[in-house]
């Protein structure tokens, strides 16, 4: 049974070739993001290449599982906090 793919561009940092590495690397729901380690995350921003490594995706875990969870409110307030996926404050 094939997963119905999340918007993963919700997620601050994410755009869509980023979210298009994801998918490509079985990453397609917000529960796969949730679950996926921060190792795994930047391996597959460096394999994109130079462009993406400067991308920090130590916040799409938290973000995903906020998502996931449905928290839409808690979701916005850390986005507030964020800048490309990183905290400001």
């Amino acid at each position: 049974m094939k997963v119905k793919k999340n918007n993963l561009k919700v997620i601050e940092g994410i755009g869509p070739k980023i979210e298009e590495f994801l998918y490509n690397d079985g990453i397609d729901t917000y529960a796969d993001l949730a679950a996926a380690n921060l190792s795994k995350l930047l391996n597959l921003l460096n394999r994109a290449g130079e462009g993406y490594q400067m991308h920090d995706p130590t916040s799409w875990p938290l973000q995903s599982r906020l998502a996931r969870d449905g928290k839409w409110e808690e979701l916005k307030k850390l986005q507030a906090q964020l800048i490309a996926g990183r905290r400001t404050t």
